[in-house]
């Protein structure tokens, strides 16, 4: 598909103007809601006191973040602050032993943290994984990888095995559950690639030195094995220029949205209010579309900032990790959509793009997506929500691909190229911005709960039509305008041969 053209100047000028008034507008009503309900009984148990010179009480529902950085903040930077150190001296001394290295310390800082079950524990899953993928048999190391992945995840083998963890703390649950899966994992990434590989064997040390890379290791992001080993094992060290200075900037980004996003946990409740409703529905149809819309926003940003302290971490130890989700805000379609964009690339990798191909066929598109949100549910925990939502967005991606291929169909194919580009654009923005509020809804109610996503969706297609519905979507079609003209101009910049060339018309990518 080519580069569509540009759109007016003044044209794009009325979509800023229409998105920025109704964002603010959604916000003043989501801020009214907060300071108005503050002393709720439903509010007590996750809002509780913050800024007290400013009188102002705290969102406090998401545990993780307030684990991040607040109540275990100390000790996570501790840890980090300890590997980069521990890692650049000795690297120093050894450089061709860096991965040796990095995998001795994670190993320390797990046995220490988590105790020598845990570390007993996540070892048998590694010499049992590394057994299997000695066979070369793609089939037998995902059938034993899922199978070890699904021991952690039901009942009543993962209370069994999470009962061999002595000691009792606040986060041992996560680092239990975190360190076991993103452990399995990258125990299945290392097996099929070694199914790859033709002359003989990793090593098992190989494997214990990528699994036990302590940034990585409890919270992610997964990094597939044939990218870590390259980049781990490499001799030569160097630095682009200005990296340093990239870093840097990254690292003040990050401390700059935890320090937003406190602000906002001070006078917006959006992660409270969506689980009290009796006053959700008493709400208007435009704070009921700002607090889905944020949720999702919310969980980016939480998303970006726990990935970019890690991989910080990680770029200062010379490797290139997976980069944080896109955000929420520039998705409108849901071949883009992911919150974790290492376990995506691993789904895709593994599971989405082998049996897919080229995504072009509908039946093997679809036995692809099937597996891979199988495959999701799994890691997700099956439960009601998980399932739901597997299934919708398991839907929402092919159905894209339905809509493609009918469009793709000489009659439609023919329309589009007399209206011409900017028309083109107009019209698949409508479309667009549709599918955005379906990712929306598709998506929060794994964030919140069946009721609100259900309560939202009813307002904003049947109780709220026509005002608010087509209202929400032109706002919505007017920042998928402006994320399509960013886009535009970004694949110029990258591919200055697509600049427009014979009076304005553009060559095909």
């Amino acid at each position: 598909m080519g580069i569509k053209a540009a759109l007016p100047r003044y044209e794009l000028y009325l979509y800023t103007a229409v998105l920025g008034l109704a964002l603010v507008w959604a916000g003043s009503w989501i801020l009214e809601a907060s300071s108005e309900n503050v002393n709720r009984k439903a509010f007590r148990g996750s809002v509780k006191p913050g800024w007290h010179y400013f009188g102002r009480r705290m969102d406090v529902a998401d545990f993780e973040w307030v684990m991040w950085f607040t109540t275990f903040r100390n000790h996570i930077l501790f840890a980090l602050a300890g590997h980069v150190i521990f890692a650049k001296i000795l690297s120093l001394v050894a450089p061709r032993h860096r991965s040796f290295i990095f995998g001795l310390y994670g190993g320390l800082a797990v046995l220490v943290t988590m105790g020598w079950t845990f570390l007993a524990l996540v070892l048998s899953h590694c010499i049992i994984l590394y057994s299997v993928a000695t066979v070369k048999s793609k089939l037998m190391c995902f059938a034993a990888g899922l199978a070890t992945l699904a021991s952690i995840k039901l009942e009543p083998y993962n209370s069994w095995q999470e009962s061999l963890v002595t000691g009792s703390f606040d986060l041992q649950d996560i680092l239990f559950y975190g360190g076991c899966g993103f452990s399995i994992m990258r125990c299945m990434s290392f097996g099929l690639e070694n199914c790859e590989k033709k002359d003989g064997n990793y090593k098992f040390s190989d494997l214990l030195k990528y699994n036990f890379y302590l940034p990585f290791f409890f919270f992610g992001p997964v990094m597939t094995f044939d990218r870590y080993h390259a980049q781990a094992n490499r001799a030569q060290l160097s630095r682009k220029d200005r990296e340093m200075w990239s870093i840097a900037s990254k690292a003040l980004t990050h401390l700059g949205l935890v320090l937003l996003v406190d602000v906002f946990f001070h006078y917006l409740y959006i992660l409270t209010i969506p689980s009290d409703m009796k006053l959700v529905t008493k709400l208007s149809d435009w704070c009921l579309a700002g607090l889905a819309y944020s949720n999702l926003v919310y969980d980016w940003v939480k998303a970006a900032v726990m990935f970019g302290v890690v991989n910080t971490v990680a770029t200062l130890d010379h490797l290139d990790p997976p980069q944080p989700p896109k955000c929420i805000t520039a998705l409108y379609v849901f071949a883009e959509t992911h919150f974790d964009r290492g376990i995506n690339d691993w789904l895709c990798k593994y599971v989405y793009d082998y049996i897919g191909g080229d995504h072009e066929q509908i039946f093997r598109e679809l036995l692809a997506t099937v597996c891979t949100f199988a495959v999701t549910t799994l890691w997700l925990g099956p439960c009601q929500v998980v399932y739901v939502w597997s299934l919708l967005n398991c839907f929402g991606l092919n159905f894209e691909l339905w809509v493609a291929k009918l469009f793709s169909l000489s009659p439609f194919a023919a329309m589009e190229r007399v209206m011409g580009e900017a028309m083109s654009r107009r019209i698949r923005g409508v479309f667009n911005a549709a599918n955005f509020w379906a990712i929306v809804l598709y998506n929060v109610l794994s964030l919140n709960s069946l009721e609100f996503a259900a309560l939202v969706g009813g307002r904003l297609v049947l109780t709220g039509f026509p005002l608010s519905t087509l209202s929400v979507l032109f706002v919505t079609y007017c920042g998928v305008q402006l994320v399509k003209e960013r886009e535009r101009r970004q694949a110029l910049l990258d591919e200055p041969e697509l600049k427009p060339i014979d009076g304005g018309k553009k060559k095909a990518e």
